[in-house]
């Protein structure tokens, strides 16, 4: 993986493709490549001119000739899976006769075995990838077209691919293909255009076509058409891109983190907008496909999803076991597909991810509708492929969150989660008078927030203070446990600070040995009745000279700084609790001069296990 970007028609296409990567910069990714078909006479064949550098796209275009002309080809920015980040590990991969290129995205499980055989049959690799394994198997191919070539390539090839091929021979197309990785065709006027991600594309269409699981495509200038692996023919219907290319630019700002966190207030707003109904104090989710009886059905909730996700899962199962009375978990989907779960025909699963695209939260969901069970989905992205494959669900309308770590769709993704859980109170026994508590919490959400990021001056004041810290732990009880374990990894995700998150109850029982004076404690502490057993914990860090940063509703006494944050009702309070921590993490690695958009080693839509 990372990023995939290509284009067919009559425009001079490197600049497109490097424009193409600049945008999907926000992936993360350590190498990128470009390969184009020179023009050649018609019916004649072409050939391939490719250009790879290991670090940003700005070496690579520092690299390309001015002599580069073509108006086909193909891109990627390349995050490291199979060899080191270097320029031959970097895609493009051509074949030894430099006829066929492959950009791919995934991982091929059998790719060792592969290059063992083709190695005995004199096949030299260039490169540590797997995805030189396809190039090859392709070009070796005994078929009549591209397409045939491609498909035969694949039936050898076990694991997960989106992948993009030109072929010298063949220079009117581009064969694309997708198993478990994202891959969406984009449709222009006398030209085409295939990419991994939306935000590629958006520039120039906003009409795309988004490949299923088993599902190819041949891109010409003028047309396309899909099939399956197998060759039968698919019907696809243009669906448009509600975002516009302006959503992904910073807009003034410094970083798309800051952006994204700045966008909160609007992007809850947009979240409520036309789904509270007063009448009935309650909101209206038509997405769901689920009704009343059958969700006074639901014996029990399972939510599924992965880091951020995850988070706000777990949040989510709290509000619903809150509100709904409905007993509710949340669950990493990594670990949750390989422990053979039970699946109770009486449990609804809810699949969480921003980009809809998550690997592991996806092949989740396939193995829980292979088993019969309802799936929801509660995604960012409108025609991922985790909305496509759930029975229903809600779009949590975010907007584009282009940094890697992710703040806005977590914070909108756990007031969803409070829409939902208010609809399946109201259902099930949720007072109307409740129901109205609840709604007007909602309704101050934005206001609120709003509040918060007027005092990020005072924050930033305090992560200079904290910057210096080597390790941190972040602590928190029942409702604010989830709200730490965010806040946790934001910090590791942007600055590099080790951090690790506890239920306050827990300190006593090991993790008090860590605290010293070097040792700084992050305390989640709401104003609810908790409140004096979160100050018991702070007592218990104070009495071993332990620094201590409290996040709460009025100054603690027992804490070296408070960040106080504005009162909702208990069970939204963590919605409000996170935010001030994201800017926390935000001006800590600010400080220390990390790359804050493009943490290292991280992606932001992670399509491999």
């Amino acid at each position: 993986m990372c990023g995939i970007v290509g284009y067919i028609g009559k425009r001079d296409v490197a600049p497109l493709l490097l424009e193409g990567l600049q945008r999907l910069e926000y992936r993360g990714y350590d190498s990128a490549g470009i390969v184009i078909t020179s023009k050649a006479a018609a019916g004649k064949p072409g050939t391939l001119k490719m250009v790879k550098a290991k670090g940003r796209v700005r070496e690579l275009e520092a690299k390309v000739p001015k002599r580069f002309a073509g108006t086909t080809g193909i891109a990627h920015t390349r995050w490291a899976t199979h060899g080191a980040p270097s320029d031959e590990n970097a895609h493009p991969h051509l074949d030894a006769e430099n006829k066929v290129a492959v950009v791919h995205n995934g991982i091929i499980d059998n790719a060792s075995e592969l290059r063992t055989r083709l190695t005995a049959d004199g096949v030299v690799f260039l490169s540590e990838t797997d995805t030189e394994v396809l190039t090859h198997l392709i070009a070796r191919a005994q078929a009549d077209t591209l397409e045939e070539k491609v498909r035969e390539a694949l039936r050898h090839v076990e694991g997960t691919y989106g992948i993009a091929v030109l072929h010298a021979d063949f220079n009117d197309r581009i064969v694309v293909a997708r198993n478990g990785s994202p891959v969406v065709l984009g449709i222009g006027e006398k030209e085409m255009f295939v990419a991994s991600d939306v935000a590629a594309l958006v520039a120039h269409t906003r009409q795309v076509v988004t490949l299923d699981d088993g599902e190819m495509a041949t891109l010409k200038a003028d047309d396309f058409r899909t099939y399956t692996t197998e060759g039968s023919t698919t019907t696809a219907t243009p669906t448009t891109v509600e975002w516009e290319a302006e959503s992904y630019d910073m807009g003034g700002h410094d970083t798309y983190m800051h952006k994204e966190i700045s966008e909160q207030a609007d992007a809850v707003d947009r979240v409520l907008r036309g789904r509270i109904d007063d009448r009935f104090s309650t909101v209206h989710l038509g997405g769901l496909n689920l009704d009343a009886r059958e969700a006074r059905g639901v014996r029990r909730i399972k939510i599924l999803g992965c880091g951020t996700s995850y988070h706000a899962g777990q949040i989510g199962a709290q509000l619903i076991e809150e509100l709904a009375r409905i007993p509710a978990d949340a669950e990493p989907a990594s670990e949750f597909r390989y422990r053979n779960p039970v699946v109770d025909p009486d449990t609804l699963y809810v699949a969480v991810s921003q980009s809809g695209e998550t690997y592991d939260v996806l092949a989740a969901v396939q193995e829980l509708k292979r088993k019969g069970a309802r799936v929801l989905g509660v995604v960012n992205v409108v025609g991922s492929a985790i909305a496509r494959e759930a029975d229903g669900g809600t779009y949590v309308h975010a907007g584009p969150e282009v940094c890697v770590v992710s703040t806005k769709c977590f914070t909108n993704t756990v007031v969803a989660f409070a829409l939902l859980a208010l609809h399946l109170g109201r259902i099930r026994d949720l007072s109307v008078a409740d129901g109205k508590r609840i709604i007007d919490g909602l309704r101050r959400l934005p206001e609120q927030i709003s509040e918060i990021l007027a005092n990020e001056d005072e924050i930033k004041r305090l992560a200079a203070e904290y910057a210096d810290a080597k390790s941190m732990m972040f602590i928190g009880r029942v409702r604010g446990y989830p709200v730490a374990r965010e806040a946790s990894l934001k910090l590791k995700e942007v600055s590099y600070i080790h951090a690790e998150a506890y239920p306050a109850s827990e300190l006593k029982h090991g993790p008090l040995a860590l605290i010293e004076p070097a040792m700084p404690t992050v305390a989640i502490v709401p104003d609810d009745d908790l409140l004096e057993k979160n100050r018991a914990a702070m007592e218990e860090i104070k009495a071993r000279s332990g620094r201590i940063l409290a996040v709460a509703h009025q100054v603690q006494e027992k804490a070296d700084h408070t960040i106080v944050v504005p009162k909702n009702e208990n069970e939204l309070d963590p919605i409000l609790m996170g935010i001030p921590l994201q800017l926390f993490a935000y001006h800590t690695a600010l400080a220390m001069g990390r790359d804050i958009d493009k943490p290292r080693n991280l992606a932001k839509s992670v399509t491999v296990e």
